[in-house]
C-alpha cells in the first residue's frame, strides 16, 4: 500500500475515532445531566410531600390538641339524640265511671348543661326572668347525682304561663333552657276522698337505686299515699322516645323517629262521688270520719275522714308553708281517721258482748235484768248512762236503750278473756286487710295482755267497763262499718273492696278484683236475728237511743256510742257544753238498712262530737236517705 495512502487512512481512523470518543462522552453527559435533573425533581417531590404533611400533622395537632375539646363539643352537640316521653298515668274513675283523678298537661322547666355555655350566667339570667332564687335553681342541677352534660335536667316543675312566656321570649338568650310539655296529675274535685285516692310526690334518687321503677326517671312522681301508692304498679304507665337531630344550640331540627309511651292503667273504684261529697259536707267544721259498706262484697261506698288536705298542693311539689300549716294543725288533717285513728267503740261493742254471753248461754230472750241506774261491784259504784235507771231489761231493750247495766252484768258472766275471744273472731282487733298502707290493727284487751304490757293481774272491775267498749278497748271507724255490715249481712265478714275493676284505655279489661269473703261472724243465726232485733228497735222503737233519725218507708237498724274521753270525777258538776272540747266524748253510730234487705252499713265518727244520738247518728240518717231514697245504688254501671 502507498505510504501515502496509509497515512491518510490513518488520520480519517484516528478522526472516527476521536468522533466516537466525543460521542460517548456527549453521550455520558447526556445521561449524568438527565441523572441530575431526575434527582432535582425527586428531591423537590419528596420536599414537597415533606411540606403536605408537615401541613396535615400540623392541622391534626391543632385540630386535635388545640382546638379539640372545642371540637369535642360541637361534634355532640351536632348530633342525634333520643328524647325521652313521659307517659300519662292511668285514670281513676268511682263506680258511676265519674272521673275523679285526670291527668293536665304541665310545663316543666328544664337544661342541658352542654347547651347553656356559661351554666352560672344562664340561670342568673333565668332566675331574674322568672322569680325563682338563683340558690334554687342551682340546687336542682346539684341534687342530680352523675348527671351527664346530655341529658336534661329538671329545674322546676309545673311553671306557670306567665314564666312560661317569659322563657319563651327570651329562649336565644337562655342557652340550653327549654321547657318539655308532660303530663301531670289533676284532682277534679278538691279535697274529696283525699286519703284514699292519695297523692304524688317526685322520686329519690335512693328509690331509684332500688329498681322497683323501671320506668321512672330522675324528676319524675310516684305514687306517695293511698291508692296512688297501693296501686303505682297499674298506674305508672311505660316511658316512649323520639330520636332527634338537634343543632349546636340544642334546637330540635328534625324528629327521626318516635316511640309512642304506653298510658298507665286506668282504675274503676267502688267509691260512690255523690255520696263521698255527701259525707263530707255533713263532716264540715267536724273532726272524724265516715265510712259506707256495701254488705253484700264489702265495697267501699265513702271512705272520709275530716280535716282533710288538697291533693293538688302536692304536685310538683308542696312549699314548706303549706306542709308546716298541715303538721301544725290540731286536726291532724294527714290522718286517715277511718284506718288510722283508733277510739274506744264505746256502746256499739255492746254487740260483741251481746255475741259472747248469748252463745255462752249467759242470757237468753227470756231473761231480764234489773236498772237501777247503778251497779255496785267490789268497792266501786258503776253507772248506767241513764241515771234514773230502765228498770227491767232484756237483751232487746238492753241493745235498744243502751242499757250500761245490763252489760255490765252481761261482761262479769263472760269474762275478759271471752269478751276478746268473741270480739276478735268479729274483726276487731286486726287489720281489715283493706288495700290502703297504714291501717292500725286496734286494740282488744286480755287478761296475758295487761299482765305483759303492765305487769299486773286483770281487775274484775275492768271487765265491767270493756263490756260496754271503755277501757283498753281500740277500734278504727272502718272495723266497726266491717263488723255492722256482717250484722246487716247474716254474719259474712267481706275484706274491704276499694278497687273493682282495672282497665286499659281503650276499656279492655286487665283485671277484676272480686269480693274476698275472711271469715263469719261468731254468732249462730238465732243470736244474730235477737241481736238485730235489738238493732232495729234501738232507731225504730220508741224508746231506742236513735229513734230521733227515724226515716219515712227507710226502716234502719243501728247501734249509738258515747266514747269517753276523759274521766269525769265525782265531784265535778261541770256540763258537758262546760268542759273544753278536747275532753268532750266522741260520737259513734254504726247501722245498716234497710233493715230486713241491707244494701248499706254505716259507721260514723265525731270526735268531741258528745253523744252518739245527736253527734253521729243524724250523718248516717242522711247518708240513707240519699242513697236508697235517690236511687243512687241503682245506677251503679255493671264492672
Amino acid at each position: 500500500m502507498h505510504s501515502g495512502t496509509g497515512g491518510y487512512l490513518k488520520q480519517i481512523f484516528c478522526k472516527t475515532a476521536c468522533l466516537k470518543i466525543l460521542r460517548i462522552e456527549l453521550t455520558e453527559f447526556s445521561k449524568n445531566q438527565e441523572r441530575d435533573w431526575i434527582k432535582q425533581r425527586f428531591i423537590g417531590v419528596s420536599v414537597c410531600i415533606l411540606f403536605v404533611f408537615a401541613l396535615l400533622f400540623l392541622r391534626l395537632v391543632y385540630l386535635q390538641i388545640i382546638k379539640g375539646e372545642e371540637f369535642r363539643l360541637l361534634s355532640e352537640k351536632n348530633a342525634v339524640r333520643l328524647k325521652s316521653i313521659k307517659s300519662s298515668r292511668g285514670l281513676i274513675f268511682d263506680r258511676n265511671k265519674k272521673l275523679l283523678v285526670d291527668n293536665r298537661p304541665s310545663f316543666n322547666l328544664k337544661i342541658v348543661l352542654e347547651d347553656a355555655g356559661e351554666v352560672k350566667e344562664t340561670l342568673k339570667k333565668l332566675a331574674q326572668l322568672i322569680d325563682i332564687p338563683f340558690d334554687e335553681l342551682m340546687d336542682s342541677i346539684s341534687q342530680v347525682e352523675n348527671s351527664t352534660v346530655y341529658k336534661p335536667i329538671l329545674l322546676k316543675n309545673d311553671i306557670s304561663r306567665n314564666q312560661l312566656a317569659i322563657v319563651e321570649a327570651h329562649k336565644f338568650d337562655l342557652p340550653g333552657i327549654h321547657i318539655d310539655i308532660e303530663p301531670t296529675r289533676y284532682y277534679i274535685h278538691k279535697k274529696t276522698a283525699a286519703h284514699l285516692l292519695g297523692y304524688l310526690g317526685q322520686i329519690n334518687s335512693k328509690e331509684l337505686k332500688t329498681g322497683k321503677y323501671p320506668n321512672v326517671k330522675s324528676g319524675d312522681s310516684i305514687g306517695r299515699y293511698g291508692i296512688e301508692k297501693q296501686f303505682e304498679t297499674y298506674l305508672q304507665g311505660k316511658r316512649g322516645g323520639r330520636q332527634v337531630e338537634v343543632d349546636v344550640s340544642g334546637r330540635i331540627i328534625k324528629v327521626l323517629k318516635t316511640v309512642k309511651p304506653v298510658a298507665g292503667l286506668d282504675l274503676n273504684l267502688t267509691l260512690d262521688l255523690d255520696l263521698q261529697q255527701t259525707a263530707e259536707k255533713l263532716l264540715e267544721n267536724k273532726a272524724g270520719s265516715v265510712v259506707a259498706i256495701d254488705p253484700d262484697n264489702g265495697d267501699i261506698l265513702v271512705l272520709a275522714s275530716n280535716p282533710s288536705f288538697d291533693q293538688n298542693d302536692f304536685i310538683g311539689g308542696i312549699s314548706q308553708k303549706k306542709w308546716e300549716a298541715l303538721m301544725s294543725d290540731p286536726g291532724k288533717p294527714m290522718v286517715n281517721k277511718a284506718i288510722q285513728a283508733e277510739y274506744p267503740p264505746a256502746s256499739t261493742y255492746k254487740v260483741i258482748t251481746s255475741f259472747a254471753a248469748i252463745e255462752e248461754k249467759h242470757i237468753n230472750i227470756d231473761n231480764t235484768e234489773y236498772c237501777p241506774g247503778f251497779l255496785k261491784y267490789g268497792n266501786r259504784t258503776y253507772r248506767c248512762w241513764y241515771k234514773h235507771g230502765h228498770g227491767d231489761m232484756n237483751i232487746i231493750e238492753g241493745i235498744a236503750q243502751s242499757c250500761d247495766v245490763f252489760f255490765y252484768r252481761a261482761g262479769i258472766k263472760v269474762g275478759v278473756d271471752k269478751l276478746a275471744q268473741y270480739a276478735m273472731g268479729s274483726g276487731l282487733g286486726k287489720k281489715t286487710g283493706i288495700s290502703l298502707e297504714n291501717e292500725k290493727k286496734g286494740l282488744i284487751p286480755t287478761s296475758i295482755w295487761k299482765k305483759k304490757r303492765y305487769k299486773e293481774q286483770w281487775q274484775g272491775g275492768e271487765t265491767l267497763s270493756v263490756a260496754i267498749g271503755q277501757s283498753y278497748n281500740l277500734v278504727t271507724p272502718l272495723q266497726m262499718a266491717v263488723l255492722i255490715a256482717a250484722v246487716g249481712n247474716g254474719g259474712t265478714l267481706f275484706r274491704p273492696r276499694i278497687v273493682r275493676t282495672i282497665k286499659d284505655g281503650y276499656g279492655v279489661l286487665v283485671k277484676k278484683i272480686e269480693p274476698e269473703i275472711t271469715g263469719g261472724l261468731p254468732a249462730s243465726k238465732e243470736t244474730l236475728k235477737i241481736v238485730r232485733k235489738g238493732l232495729l228497735k234501738a232507731v225504730q222503737g220508741q224508746r231506742g237511743t236513735a229513734k230521733k233519725i227515724r226515716l219515712e218507708n227507710i226502716e234502719i237498724a243501728g247501734k249509738t256510742g258515747t266514747a269517753q274521753v276523759y274521766s269525769i270525777k265525782k265531784n265535778d258538776k261541770r256540763k258537758t257544753e262546760e268542759m273544753k272540747y278536747s275532753l268532750r266524748d266522741h260520737a259513734w253510730f254504726v247501722c245498716y238498712a234497710p233493715a230486713d234487705n241491707p244494701v248499706i252499713a254505716i259507721a260514723v265518727l265525731v270526735e268531741h262530737g258528745e253523744h252518739g244520738s245527736s253527734g253521729a247518728a243524724p250523718i248516717a240518717g242522711a247518708l240513707i236517705e240519699e242513697y236508697i231514697k235517690g236511687s243512687l245504688s241503682k245506677k251503679t254501671l255493671p264492672e
